[in-house]
């Protein structure tokens, strides 16, 4: 009798270990669209390396970092940097930056012209009125010559700050959705690089004028993967990071967007430096 449960015991106890053996370290990542072609390859990557990664889609910006804070996800991967410490400032959550992913470009759009030297004197240029995308669609308008504007004009500047309009554009804010449907009736739109996609313009090819990843006014805007403070240092997160940065995934990134986001890699210290810098503008 004692050798029947001694041997059960040890039968019991090689199953438990096998299965210990088969337990993968499950990490939830918020996002707000799980059908990037990047995320089957990473899942891949980090099966290997005993890492499970669970897609949560939020519809909405606001939810992620708030599910995040809250321990509903592990990371979130859906915002800049500059999105990220305004949140941070505004709620009070300690999230940090924990790796970069893309730079995905604002771009002017048009129905009636194919160069940006075409626009005239008194033209309609619609942009979206959100506070970051506003700010950062006069900076493209600043980029491409046509305005100047106010030394204090920062991370949230709208029209109010421009100093300068050589052509008097009529600049048009509107909601960053209304972008895409109004090219019938402006000269141009700049339009998010998502909601270009969303409404079936090709924002590798389609504008006539885009951001550039090494303008350093682009910098703000460098996509993240996101981590609450208190896991600054987690190894298992980090490798998420290190496997996401690598040709496999950049080159599924360009051909799933047609060129038209960059994956764009920093090093921890010029993270933490740009989100730091950030709070201390966006207050």
């Amino acid at each position: 009798m004692k050798k029947i449960l001694l041997t059960a015991l040890t039968a019991l106890s090689a199953f438990t270990l096998a299965a210990c053996g088969d337990d993968k370290e499950v990490v939830k990542i918020g996002v707000n669209g799980a059908d990037g072609a990047q995320w089957p390859i990473l899942e891949e990557k980090l099966e290997k390396e005993g890492i499970d990664i669970e897609l949560i889609e939020f519809a909405d910006y606001t939810l992620p970092n708030n599910a995040l804070a809250q321990g509903e996800v592990d990371l979130n991967a859906f915002q800049h940097i500059s999105f990220l410490a305004s949140y941070v400032n505004e709620s009070g959550n300690e999230l940090i930056p924990l790796g970069s992913t893309v730079f995905a470009p604002l771009g002017l759009y048009s129905e009636k012209i194919k160069d940006v030297g075409e626009i005239k004197e008194g033209d309609k240029i619609a942009i979206p009125d959100d506070p970051s995308n506003q700010a950062r669609a006069l900076r493209l308008l600043e980029s491409a010559g046509f305005i100047e504007l106010a030394d204090d004009f920062g991370l949230f500047g709208d029209p109010t700050k421009i100093t300068a309009n050589k052509l008097n554009l009529d600049i048009i804010p509107m909601t960053a959705q209304q972008t895409p449907h109004v090219l019938p009736d402006v000269v141009a739109a700049i339009i998010n690089n998502g909601i270009a996609g969303q409404a079936g313009l090709n924002p590798g090819e389609d504008p006539i004028y885009r951001e550039v990843a090494e303008d350093e006014n682009a910098y703000p805007y460098v996509n993240i993967i996101a981590a609450r403070a208190e896991d600054k240092d987690n190894e298992v997160y980090k490798k998420i990071i290190e496997l996401y940065h690598t040709e496999e995934i950049e080159k599924a990134i360009q051909e799933d967007t047609n060129g038209g986001q960059f994956m764009t890699i920093l090093t921890d210290e010029e993270l933490e430096k740009s989100f730091e810098d950030l709070k201390v503008i966006s207050k």
